[in-house]
């Protein structure tokens, strides 16, 4: 695959993932959170393994573990996405949850003491002060959807963290798989235990799970891992980067959600905040930079 062919394909995931947002606000119409969760998670599934199913046939105990484990996270982030959004909007949702961008090497420097450079930094101050922007009212208070929304990017961090220690001893495509129904398996205890479970009662309902369930999960979580092998890590964090705009997109399209001009200055700082490690990384430690540089001088 073409690298170019590769980006465009992580940027349908992209815009997949962007359109979630309103899609679960949908969903929560008619469906309790768990539910919800079940039914998306569940279907993807279902949908994954009837693809991959002899690859699933190869699962071993360790592979399961993973699964087990990184469902669990996974169940962490939907639980806090789909709870934030009934006292957020779906734009604030987007740019929040991006964060998991800066999350992912703050949780290495706290965890494996990992040394975080000068972009980074930068990226994460830049971030903050975005999200003061786009999360605090008058009164200094942030909404607890907003807060919610931002401790799902920290639970999607940690996933990341994990599937990178995963994916060095077991197959990427079982985890995969896995943890989608894990995922499904436990919102759906919590449902019973917790709500009643149901199925859709309207045809927005119904569109809004098979949207997510389809597009947003199975394809998205199987498109991901194979068309990244054919680009670069920089250029697909460049690219997941515009998932917060998408999701402000659809949020105006279908929701007539419209920031203030404190909302867009903010979720402007935590857009740059974002990409700002990824390119400052690569300007200083691009092969070749430095003999550049003596050249020059």
């Amino acid at each position: 695959m073409k690298p170019l062919k590769a980006e465009l394909l992580l940027l349908i995931v992209t815009l997949f993932w962007g359109s979630s947002y309103i899609f679960m606000k949908m969903g929560l119409d008619t469906l309790g959170e768990f539910n919800l969760i079940a039914l998306r998670f569940g279907l993807a599934f279902i949908l994954a393994a009837a693809l991959f199913h002899k690859r699933l046939r190869r699962v071993d105990i360790r592979t399961l573990k993973y699964g087990a484990l990184l469902g669990f996270l996974l169940l962490g982030v939907f639980t806090c996405i789909t709870f934030g959004l009934k006292t957020t909007t779906t734009s604030n949702a987007g740019f929040l949850v991006a964060l998991t961008v800066i999350f992912v090497p703050l949780l290495e420097v706290l965890v494996f003491k990992k040394k975080v450079g000068p972009p980074q930094i930068f990226g994460a101050t830049l971030a903050i002060a975005g999200i003061g922007l786009l999360t605090l009212n008058g009164s200094f208070q942030i909404r607890p959807g907003d807060f919610l929304c931002i401790l799902s990017a920290v639970f999607y961090a940690a996933h990341i963290l994990v599937t990178g220690k995963a994916v060095k001893t077991s197959d990427s495509l079982s985890i995969g798989i896995l943890q989608l129904g894990f995922a499904g398996g436990y919102a759906l205890v919590l449902s019973t235990l917790l709500e009643t479970p149901s199925l859709p009662s309207s045809l927005p309902t119904w569109m809004a799970i098979l949207a997510l369930g389809i597009l947003c999960s199975a394809c998205g979580f199987i498109l991901q891992p194979v068309a990244q092998k054919y680009t670069s890590p920089t250029r697909t964090g460049l690219i997941f980067a515009l998932e917060p705009v998408f999701a402000a997109l659809f949020g105006y399209l279908f929701a007539g959600e419209v920031l203030s001009l404190q909302g867009y200055s903010g979720a402007a700082l935590v857009l740059l905040g974002i990409v700002a490690p990824e390119l400052l990384g690569k300007m200083t430690w691009a092969p070749g930079t430095s003999q550049r540089k003596r050249r020059a001088g």
